[in-house]
């Protein structure tokens, strides 16, 4: 009876872990979106794939593009940091967590 009583608290202690973990993506992931809609979507597309008015008059690649996925999570970091060609550079504006959700959320629009 104790044993099993045990186990039922690691198993739950395991499930609250699993749960915590998930939340804290998926709130990096929220965060991610929400910056790119309002900093990003106007030239790259909500989708990121750049087919705006702005981003084909830029000749802006898409997310998915073979080019761009090859960059590095850090190669990506700092041009959102310090910007590209027409891009503005958002390191005074954003802080390095909110950066790096926008890369993650950039990674999944890539798929």
């Amino acid at each position: 009876m104790r044993q099993s009583l045990i186990r039922m608290l690691q198993l739950s202690l395991f499930a609250m872990g699993l749960l915590a973990v998930c939340a804290g993506s998926s709130q990096t992931q929220s965060a991610g979106e929400t910056l790119f809609k309002t900093k990003c979507a106007t030239c790259h597309g909500p989708d990121g794939k750049a087919d705006t008015p702005a981003g084909k008059s830029m000749k802006i690649r898409s997310f998915s593009d073979p080019e761009t996925k090859k960059l590095s999570d850090d190669e990506l970091a700092a041009i959102i940091e310090k910007g590209k060609n027409k891009m503005p550079a958002y390191g005074k504006s954003m802080k390095p967590d909110e950066i790096k959700a926008m890369v993650a959320y950039i990674r999944s629009l890539a798929k």
